[in-house]
């Protein structure tokens, strides 16, 4: 059976995991919370998907991975590689290559987004072109003044440009941005705590 994976939802989107990303733990843990939902949008059916995630890090180390476009090839599963194409001010355009995996079949995908940055608050993402009929996304990031972390809430609205099999669909892509949301945030974990200023 066909198994979606959303990895490349950090930005955009990317396609079917590996075996050894089937395998992977889900992080049904406090510090995430995935929701996804099958929505009738202009008589088209859409996934809209809400995740919520807290990490111990501060909003600039949180901005710094995701906005560190051209190294997410290094961290996220399925993703070949990542480039920047141009940047006017605070608009990126992001062209990103992965390989979509159907029973013994691979798949080359490409995709092209705008990433439009709001420094340290906000990442809006829209489709310019690709294999997705329809594709936007926002990362917002809110400081956790209490404990020195961020919150992360990632939305999103997929339509994609393959068959996906109706509700068994939503579990799917739930289980594949639990992953994707677990990879930023095991990332996010790894990276050195900034030096303070005496």
């Amino acid at each position: 059976m066909m198994r979606l994976t959303f990895s490349l939802l950090l930005l955009c989107t990317l396609p079917w995991s590996t075996p050894a990303l089937a395998q992977a733990p889900r992080l049904d843990t406090p510090r995430l919370k995935v929701e996804v939902r099958r929505v009738e949008v202009d008589a088209q059916h859409m996934y809209e998907v809400n995740a919520n995630a807290v990490v111990q890090a501060a909003p600039a180390a949180v901005w710094k991975t995701l906005t560190g476009y051209e190294r997410m090839s290094e961290f996220v599963p399925d993703l070949s590689s990542c480039r920047v194409l141009s940047r006017n001010g605070n608009e990126v355009v992001i062209e990103q290559q992965g390989m979509a995996r159907f029973l013994f079949m691979n798949h080359p995908i490409h995709l092209v987004v705008r990433a439009m940055e709001t420094p340290m608050t906000a990442i809006d993402i829209d489709l310019i072109s690709g294999d997705m009929r329809h594709y936007e996304s926002r990362w917002a990031l809110s400081p956790m003044p209490e404990t020195g972390g961020t919150r992360i809430v990632f939305s999103s609205r997929l339509m994609p440009g393959f068959y996906v099999p109706g509700m068994l669909g939503t579990t799917m892509i739930r289980g594949d941005i639990e992953r994707m949301m677990g990879a930023v945030m095991a990332r996010i974990d790894s990276q050195p705590a900034p030096v303070q200023a005496k």
